[in-house]
């Protein structure tokens, strides 16, 4: 009997999750060389450099998530008492924890706000209902550590959502006059 592959069975998440490792996904200097016209020895000096001066910190996979039917990315600002150490030790370790967090940094700017938290969710029901489980039930006291919190929601359409990585690129190009 043949096996049905599915994109969330077993053995694609595992393959999935080993191309996360570092220098698992090696780039592809065939391409690099028609896209570019560089030698390949050029290309390989370079692609090591970077890797040796911290710039390149691996290859990975870029994963449509909404083929997985997550099509929610949740902006979570809060404002956080930090003084409540042991809550927030409590809290971020509930954040280590869960999965659908993908990012967790301290934000500056207008407002109260001083932690952004953005999780992919399945739909916005699914949210609410993991973060009242996850912190709000499982973490007693919690409402002492946040003040205060307002979420937003990403989800399609999308106007505009392009790599990190290709915004620096362009971002460095166009200061230094090279587009």
């Amino acid at each position: 009997m043949a096996t049905i592959k599915r994109i969330d069975d077993e053995i694609r998440l595992n393959v999935l999750d080993s191309l996360l490792q570092p220098r698992a996904v090696s780039p592809n200097v065939k391409q690099i060389q028609k896209t570019t016209g560089y030698h390949k020895a050029t290309i390989k000096s370079s692609l090591d450099f970077l890797t040796k001066e911290g710039v390149l910190s691996g290859f990975g996979p870029k994963i449509n998530v909404r083929k997985f039917g997550y099509k929610l990315e949740a902006q979570l600002f809060l404002q956080v008492d930090l003084s409540e150490k042991e809550l927030f030790q409590k809290f971020l370790q509930a954040i280590e924890e869960d999965p659908h967090v993908h990012m967790c940094s301290s934000i500056i700017g207008s407002g109260n706000w001083n932690i952004l938290l953005k999780h992919l969710y399945k739909d916005i029901e699914s949210f609410h209902q993991e973060t009242q489980k996850k912190y709000y039930e499982k973490i007693p006291g919690i409402m002492k550590l946040i003040k205060d919190r307002q979420p937003f929601y990403s989800t399609e359409p999308f106007y505009k959502n392009i790599p990190r990585t290709k915004s620096i690129i362009e971002m460095i190009k166009r200061e230094k006059g090279m587009s």
